[in-house]
């Protein structure tokens, strides 16, 4: 029989206890993955963990009898330390955290094409001490049940002054977060996934993208003075000797407007208030030739070298010259090829090329270039099902559509992992090379992680190119398995070259993410390998996905170098192609820009961080950094950049949301 102040101790214990659970599950997730512990926005995921925690125990205070109680008590403790567990794997292979979207969409994707790197996650030291630490509250409130009937030492008057704490802590929560403007941000109208969960934590993480999901977005789009905007950054031009067209098509977005209602009407009037960029000298350069786009998995600038790859060397510096270059690591390899030929910000994830499939995709370079008699292909050495890609690539209008391995591919690549780039071009360009003007399109699987001679069968076989490199066996392990592109490259130019349409072909490259499997950990400052493959410690996510775009065609190669040193990401590619390939398309439609006409250079991410000619901003502090102390920065010009990033957000949202282009072009 305890003592009455054994009892209050008790009591207290009840109501604290699902609240400290909570915020030990956030701490130790928080610590193994992004590490912000020393941020001042611990006390947000404190606050949000006592919320979530006063909840759950004010739910379980509504059961009475004794064993109903502990029995939901005991669930919802493990219960909830599930999604921290899968969180923690997730971040642990692919450097991001699943928003809902893509782990109801992925999961099986995830388990079937990485079952070997996922049992040696779990089995690891570091996995299995995730597991344990995970699962030891739900452990040792089961021994802590074998002496207390928390029901026995609970009032009901203790409910109401629950949940008025709760509603309380919430409150002043959000207003702390109203006080901050960064956080102010990240919390509302720029709200993202990613920093949700490392600024509140997991849970509200959750929390926001279910009431995201259940509400949407706001979709309703900021004024912006773009034109006074423009005048004011951009020096003064002498006039131009030509006078370039618009980048537009003949669309009525008014007239559009005025038949449609809600978010499509909103982006109709979106549409209608930008100005279009121009078509410039290099419109139309590459009119009629073949295209070759690959994604190359797992890519970056730091693989190419002179004596070490001389071809990707000679495509880079012959070709169209990207000297400030970024794919932002978005949602993984299917966001990445989403952003690629989509020229859109993946806002739903890994589940956002899943939802074009019966969606109007007109304005790909597939469906362009199709309009135009092109013969198409889409290739892919790994598993054709996997992503959906036998469905998702067969609605990007490669009239012969989409081969990976499992409907034909196998017939040319050797089944081991992960597979030849090289075997996949080898078996794949005799399909196309004949069928003038083609249009192919690459997603190649060499650079795939893990990078252990033992485990990569392309670092195997590339190994004794690189044993003698002055890095540790963990980056030499990646470039080797990158040489297997570099092979590829080298026999698909001599076959172009021999059959004499060099000239005639143009080749894009661009990876899919930065190389998030070269290190275990992913969180910012706390990436070695990758530091030690880029030279400098990565402390931002600009000097994680810098990268390299190569746009080579043989014509340019005894041409003046064409140089790009503004800043470009891989939203201006599909853009950049329309122009140069002089296809109809409206610039207007596109967030990204053709990087050769007179639009603002504008690098962005799903962070809501973003980067043009005169600086960077960084949302998660609210803070700008000009590119040196001599450039004059216009009044306003940090809210005007970041109401035009966020604009562009939601358009990229809102046009997956809707399906935009089947009520722009129709079906």
């Amino acid at each position: 029989m305890l003592k009455k102040s054994d009892k209050r101790s008790v009591r207290r214990l009840y109501l604290l206890l699902l609240p400290m659970i909570v915020f030990y599950y956030e701490l130790i997730f928080n610590l193994f993955t992004v590490n912000t512990l020393l941020s001042r926005r611990i006390i947000y995921i404190l606050l949000f963990s006592i919320v979530c925690g006063g909840i759950g125990t004010w739910f379980c205070s509504l059961l009475t009898k004794g064993t109903p109680h502990k029995f939901v008590k005991t669930i919802l403790i493990f219960g909830v330390s599930i999604p921290f567990l899968v969180e923690y794997f997730v971040y642990k292979q692919f450097k991001i955290f699943y928003d809902l979207h893509t782990i109801t969409a992925g999961a099986g994707d995830a388990v079937s094409g990485f079952k070997s790197q996922i049992v040696e996650m779990i089995t690891s030291a570091q996995g299995m001490l995730a597991i344990v630490l995970f699962l030891l509250p739900t452990f040792l409130y089961a021994i802590w049940l074998q002496r207390y009937d928390p029901v026995k030492y609970t009032r009901k008057h203790y409910r109401i002054i629950l949940m008025l704490s709760v509603i309380v802590i919430f409150l002043v929560s959000i207003i702390g977060i109203g006080l901050d403007p960064a956080c102010r941000r990240i919390y509302g109208k720029q709200y993202n996934f990613q920093e949700a969960v490392s600024n509140f934590g997991l849970l509200t993480g959750i929390r926001k993208e279910i009431q995201k999901n259940i509400l949407g977005l706001d979709d309703e789009f900021e004024a912006v003075s773009s034109d006074e905007m423009t005048a004011e950054e951009k020096e003064e031009l002498e006039p131009e000797e030509i006078v370039y067209d618009d980048n537009v098509m003949e669309i009525d977005f008014a007239a559009l407007a005025a038949n449609s209602s809600g978010t499509l009407q909103s982006l109709d009037n979106y549409v209608a208030s930008l100005t279009p960029s121009k078509q410039n000298e290099y419109t139309g350069l590459f009119e009629g030739k073949n295209l070759i786009f690959i994604t190359a998995e797992a890519f970056t600038a730091e693989v190419i070298d002179p004596q070490l790859t001389p071809t990707l060397y000679r495509l880079e510096t012959k070709g169209i010259h990207f000297t400030d270059y970024y794919q932002p690591a978005s949602a993984g390899t299917t966001g990445g090829e989403y952003q690629n030929v989509f020229g859109m910000l993946p806002m739903y994830g890994g589940s956002s090329f899943k939802m074009t499939v019966d969606d109007n995709n007109y304005l790909v370079m597939g469906n362009q270039l199709n309009r135009l008699g092109y013969s198409g292909w889409a290739f892919h050495n790994n598993s054709f099902t996997y992503y959906d890609r036998n469905v998702t690539h067969n609605n990007l209008g490669y009239s012969n559509g989409f081969m990976g391995y499992g409907n034909g591919m196998e017939t040319y690549v050797t089944e081991q992992w992960p597979q030849s780039d090289l075997e996949m071009v080898e078996g794949t360009l005799p399909l196309y090379i004949d069928a003038q003007p083609f249009n192919v399109y690459y997603m190649s699987v060499s650079g795939h992680s893990g990078y252990s001679y033992n485990g990569n069968a392309m670092t195997k076989k590339n190994w004794s190119s690189v044993e003698n490199l002055p890095y540790s066996d963990q980056v030499k392990g990646y470039l080797a398995a990158n040489l297997e592109l570099e092979n590829a490259l080298t026999y698909m130019v001599t076959a172009l070259e021999e059959a004499g349409i060099a000239d005639d072909t143009v080749i894009v490259i661009s990876s899919d993410h930065f190389p998030y499997g070269i290190d275990e950990n992913g969180s910012l400052g706390n990436m070695p390998y990758l530091s030690e493959l880029y030279g400098y410690n990565v402390t931002d996510y600009f000097q994680r996905d810098h990268n390299r775009l190569i746009i080579w065609s043989g014509c340019l190669e005894e041409k003046e170098p064409v140089i790009v040193d503004t800043p470009t990401f891989s939203l201006d590619i599909l853009p950049t192609l329309s122009n140069l390939f002089g296809v109809e398309f409206d610039s207007r439609l596109l967030p990204g820009r053709d990087v050769f006409s007179d639009a603002m250079p504008l690098v962005y991410n799903t962070s809501y961080d973003w980067k043009t000619d005169l600086g960077t901003y960084y949302a998660s502090s609210a803070t700008f950094v000009p590119v040196d102390e001599s450039v004059e920065i216009p009044e306003n010009y940090v809210e005007t950049i970041s109401s035009i990033v966020r604009n562009k957000i939601n358009y990229c949202n809102s046009v997956l949301e809707t399906n935009y282009f089947n009520h722009v072009f129709g079906n």
